[in-house]
């Protein structure tokens, strides 16, 4: 009786990793590509900054500034910090 469940057991886990690899397949090229067009912007980010040139979303992302600050307040104190940044940066 034991083998009888040792062996199904073993069938379910094949079918398991058939399944598993089957929808898996569908989707490791998309993937694989979205991963490495992020680690490319990211080396392409690092590679302008080390160069000196500025960043190119720099400019697009200063109308975030005032969300951002207005949030700053609510995350230091979440992050369990009474004060944040020096006199007149927050609170």
């Amino acid at each position: 009786m034991t083998g009888r469940w040792e062996r199904l057991r073993s069938a379910w886990r094949r079918i398991e990793a058939f399944h598993q690899e089957w929808f898996d397949a569908r989707w490791r090229y998309a993937l694989r590509r979205e991963a490495r067009t992020q680690q490319d912007t990211l080396r392409a980010m690092l590679l302008l900054q080390t160069l000196g040139v500025e960043d190119p979303a720099g400019y697009e992302t200063l109308d975030l500034i005032p969300y951002m600050v207005a949030d700053l307040h609510e995350w230091h104190q979440r992050m369990g910090r009474e004060t944040f940044g020096d006199a007149g940066v927050c609170c």
